[in-house]
């Protein structure tokens, strides 16, 4: 069994973040976040894994080289241009003629990937996909199964009174070989609108896999990716356990961190900072009087003299000047500075 991660896109809804950081190693709890999809496929036994790039390829290649120092093998394809997730999939084909795991490459799971190959393989399906219900399915692609789980039919963004089935595309598949020979080569090709209907057509095995209270989270926008943070503060993200929340860091005596928090290697907390519920990336320095609540500050930011930093996202090497307010919805790009007594409105 191989593993592909699609890990191409460039993170236009995440942005100002992913100017200069490519969307798949933005930092979760100040690790990289392809190094969450790695542990899940390492724990299911999967550990010869090809990464699809496409945007800022060596920046990734660069944090995560060639996966021995997370366990696992990696290989890297670099798309040309734009092909989708299913003309990713056949570009890289000479690397992947086994079966293989298919992730997208923006989706927080603590999915029990060994349990959905165990059913792949017992169903003799050419294809399996993984399905989670939500309570809003009209922003997502719907999947109607039988009573058996086989697939019948996809339902895009349904309308009211469309479809009452709720389980939606959760962006993981496990797809035998003989999947590739139906997908065009050199085209824009998508997993969803190409693919998929043309298994249903063709009567191939086509199977849904929904598990029990499985965590999932599409971190593409600021929202969720600090939604993620939260979940995973508070261990809702299962089998992702935060064994160590404190780094090697100077903290003033008279200074508050609640357990919830992550405060990273190298950070400077002054006397009368408090730190509740949020991530502090390496270097961070943290002045008098400060307050950072439910927010994730990436390394080396300085938060000035009786800031306030509440429900916000704080990119690399940042200047929050001193009494300054950042509020809810407050996202900030590598390198912002903010002069004293600023307040931010979403």
């Amino acid at each position: 069994m191989q593993a592909l991660i699609l890990a191409g896109g460039k993170g236009t809804r995440l942005r100002p973040l992913t100017v200069y950081t490519p969307k798949p190693v933005v930092p979760i709890c100040n690790r990289p976040f392809l190094l969450y999809q790695l542990d899940t496929l390492r724990r299911a036994g999967v550990t010869d894994i090809t990464l699809s790039l496409s945007y800022q390829p060596e920046k990734i290649e660069q944090q995560l080289g060639d996966g021995s120092n997370f366990g696992v093998k990696l290989k890297y394809t670099v798309e040309p241009q734009p092909m989708g997730t299913a003309g990713a999939y056949k570009f890289a084909e000479e690397l992947i003629r086994e079966p293989t795991v298919v992730f997208n490459g923006d989706v927080l799971t603590d999915l029990d990937l060994k349990a959905m190959i165990r059913q792949h393989k017992e169903r003799q399906a050419t294809a399996s996909i993984f399905l989670i219900p939500v309570e809003d399915a009209s922003m997502y692609g719907v999947v109607e199964t039988a009573e058996d789980g086989r697939v019948q039919r996809f339902v895009e963004k349904p309308k009211p009174g469309e479809t009452n089935c709720r389980n939606i595309n959760a962006g993981a598949y496990v797809l035998e070989p003989k999947v590739l020979d139906l997908i065009p080569k050199g085209e824009n090709y998508s997993f969803e609108y190409g693919l998929f209907p043309n298994l249903l057509e063709k009567g191939e095995a086509f199977f849904a896999h929904v598990p029990p209270r499985t965590y999932w989270m599409d971190i593409g926008t600021p929202a969720r990716y600090l939604q993620a943070h939260h979940d995973m503060l508070a261990n809702r993200v299962t089998r992702f356990h935060l064994k160590d929340r404190r780094g090697d860091f100077d903290s003033a005596t008279h200074s508050e961190i609640d357990d919830l928090s992550i405060v990273a290697d190298d950070c400077t907390i002054k006397p009368g900072v408090e730190i509740i519920n949020s991530v502090l990336g390496p270097g961070c320095y943290i002045e008098e009087r400060a307050r950072i609540e439910n927010s994730v500050l990436w390394s080396h930011t300085r938060v000035g003299a009786a800031a306030t930093v509440k429900d916000a996202i704080i990119g690399r090497g940042c200047h929050i000047g001193r009494s300054s307010l950042v509020g809810a919805g407050a996202v900030l790009g590598d390198k912002t500075s903010l002069t004293d007594y600023t307040k931010t409105c979403a």
